[in-house]
């Protein structure tokens, strides 16, 4: 049988691959310490009792039918509120659609704003851009980023890329390297695209930027979080927000997403979503409703959730700068939000106690796993060459004693290499 182009020549999630022979590791029982999925062990990280209260209490009441496609009123007036309060953006509830997580949301956006052919501009490494594009037929420009800048694009790296594209895709905190936009950097790059857009003809598509923000409660030390709206609110008819729940409540199984932007852009998406029903549980859209209207309650639980996501980021970071000081050829970026942590592993051209050559990080991946029972995920996952060595460590999903041990296997590892 023959499938569609598009469906032929579809590339399968890299960290599905490398999740799946972690799980058939660990069914062999295995000690992995597996840093691959940007998930949570909800016996380490459950999410907020007040949310789950909330669910349990909405499916008794019977929120069970369809909600509308747009997401329940009481939701977007919700998020209105807790958008105005903690970031100081306005939006009115009719700009704010809700659906199934914020996947759904970014693929929406595509289908809105880009049509077959059409540029779209995205750093790399970043997460699942070039499997959006494939989706929608845009035409992927990579810019590719350097370590110096935290993985993090600038309007110097972007610049030579905007003319005549379609939209421009970023994200803060961005996945997969827990690093985030300076204010000098985003509001440059925000100067760009108006810049661009003033140069455009009548009639002329805009340059739009996607600006996933999904991670944007998840920050630490110093480190703050910017957005294009309020660095400059000129810029505000070409923006679309992604956030939602998933990740600042440990709730990526609950399915909260929302959205906000132009009017005329939202509600093409509407339009979008409401054919593929790409709609949250109404009663979790109940609840969620119900928890982001109770401020205590949510600061109550980013104070115990927080502390315990930078403590593993942080153990892990120093685990890998003490490997440094040890002499080996290791190193990482320290963490300024979400759940990530970026690390250096430069092994290419070391031999294996078995004699093999590592030569790509997808190698390094597999050596680290079966020898330190550590399983990582490349950033080549996201986009970047099987050349650039370095890799996503996740800690939702592991006890702080897990990576403790890890690193100590991990050290193991290196010192059989040769």
């Amino acid at each position: 049988m023959t499938v569609s182009k598009m469906a032929q020549n579809l590339i399968g999630s890299e960290i599905i691959r490398v999740a799946g022979e972690v799980n058939a590791m660990i069914a062999k029982g295995e000690p992995i310490c597996n840093l691959t999925i940007g998930d949570f062990n909800p016996s380490i990280y459950p999410i907020p009792t007040a949310l789950r209260q909330g669910i349990t209490t909405a499916y008794e009441q019977g929120h069970t039918n369809y909600p509308p496609a747009n997401g329940v009123a009481v939701l977007r007036n919700a998020v209105v509120e807790f958008t105005k309060e903690r970031l100081g953006l306005t939006y009115p509830e009719s700009d704010v659609l809700v659906a199934g997580g914020s996947r759904p949301l970014i693929y929406a956006t595509y289908l809105a704003l880009v049509d077959p052919g059409d540029k779209v501009v995205y750093p790399t490494p970043s997460w699942n851009n070039n499997h959006y594009c494939h989706l929608s037929g845009a035409t992927p420009v990579e810019v590719k980023t350097r370590p110096e800048n935290n993985f993090m694009p600038t309007a110097e790296d972007v610049k030579p890329h905007v003319k005549g594209a379609t939209m421009l895709a970023l994200c803060s905190p961005l996945n997969p390297t827990g690093t985030m936009f300076s204010k000098k950097d985003l509001e440059e790059i925000c100067d760009l695209v108006l810049e661009e857009n003033r140069g455009r003809a009548e009639g002329e598509k805009p340059l739009y930027m996607l600006y996933d923000q999904i991670y944007w409660m998840l920050t630490f030390g110093a480190a703050e979080h910017y957005d294009p709206v309020s660095l400059r609110p000129e810029i505000r008819d070409y923006v679309v927000y992604i956030d939602g729940t998933s990740k600042c409540f440990a709730a990526t199984g609950v399915r909260v997403g929302y959205a906000f932007g132009p009017t005329v852009v939202m509600d093409k998406m509407k339009s979008i979503l409401g054919h593929v029903g790409a709609w949250a549980p109404k009663a979790e859209q109940m609840a969620t409703a119900g928890f982001l209207e109770q401020g205590q309650a949510v600061d109550s639980f980013m104070s115990e959730f927080k502390p315990k996501i930078q403590e593993s980021l942080d153990v892990l970071y120093n685990g890998f700068k003490k490997l440094k000081a040890d002499g080996f050829a290791v190193d990482a970026i320290e963490p300024m939000g979400a759940i990530y942590l970026s690390a250096k592993m430069d092994l290419a051209g070391k031999t294996t106690p078995e004699g093999k050559v590592l030569e790509t990080s997808q190698d390094i991946t597999f050596y680290v796993l079966h020898e330190a029972k550590l399983a990582v995920v490349p950033f080549s996952a996201f986009g970047s060459g099987r050349d650039l060595n370095w890799f996503r460590l996740s800690v939702g999903g592991a006890s702080l004693e897990d990576i403790k041990a890890a690193l100590g296997r991990l050290k193991s590892a290196l010192e059989k290499l040769k």
